[in-house]
């Protein structure tokens, strides 16, 4: 079941508790009892179809839990979580201007208002500044390299977030230069402002950089602690290739 603040006390801004996802009734992942604390920089993994995604779509509240319990803490609410998918083909000939696709990610919180307020429009200017792309907000979204479109989404996302930024493969499809820069700004963003992430990632080496703690699923959680004791464990070390991890920023 879901759970809101004034259940109980709840210190974290997600608690699960052996909690099981699915679809129609398939369980996809089961088992999950976690916690993310308030500024916290988690990084999913685990192979394609470990439940991953799953996971992060319960967590939105777009799929109740099948058994067990997920609470948010801390006066979170579900449209309050900024939200970044998986860069789709379709998304990348989107049709509108940089400004618009941002100013989209205050939707949710605009409520009954048939417009945006100021406040909307001053928090899409200060996400696109925050990320270094002021310069394009009056250019057209479909005419950006990849990386700038990455950008934009991830300035959409901060629109929406208040506490809890969620990220699905971020870097997928991006050049290996586009992808670091990315990353470097996730980290940013979460030292800067104090905003929890959690991101889904592949690319585990490089993450290893930046996140603190690391949840491997194989349709269950393997694997839950900090970077330094993944990067030892057999997951890890099955993840990393060479199971060597130094604590530095990987550019492979």
């Amino acid at each position: 079941m879901f759970a809101r603040p004034g259940d109980g006390v709840i210190m974290a801004l997600i608690t699960c508790r052996d909690a099981a996802f699915g679809y129609d009734g398939v369980v996809a992942v089961q088992g999950i009892t976690l916690e993310v604390q308030a500024g916290e920089y988690l990084c999913i993994a685990g192979e394609n179809g470990s439940g991953k995604s799953t996971l992060m779509r319960g967590i939105l509240g777009l799929l109740p839990p099948q058994r067990g319990s997920i609470q948010f803490g801390e006066g979170l609410k579900a449209h309050e979580i900024g939200y970044l998918p998986q860069h789709q083909a379709a998304q990348r000939d989107f049709p509108a201007g940089v400004y618009e696709v941002v100013l989209s990610g205050r939707q949710g919180s605009r409520g009954i208002r048939p417009f945006y307020a100021k406040s909307d429009k001053a928090a899409a200017a200060e996400h696109l500044d925050r990320l270094g792309i002021g310069e394009l907000r009056n250019h057209c979204y479909r005419e950006l390299s990849g990386g700038q479109q990455q950008r934009v989404l991830l300035a959409r996302a901060l629109c929406a977030a208040r506490k809890l930024l969620l990220l699905d493969e971020p870097a997928a499809g991006l050049d290996p230069l586009a992808a670091a820069e990315l990353y470097r700004l996730i980290e940013r963003i979460n030292r800067e402002t104090g905003m929890a992430v959690i991101m889904i990632s592949h690319d585990i080496k490089r993450v290893l950089a930046y996140a603190k703690r690391i949840l491997h699923l194989q349709g269950a959680p393997v694997f839950l602690g900090s970077a330094q004791d993944y990067a030892q464990s057999s997951q890890g070390k099955q993840f990393l290739g060479n199971g060597v991890y130094d604590g530095e920023e990987s550019d492979v």
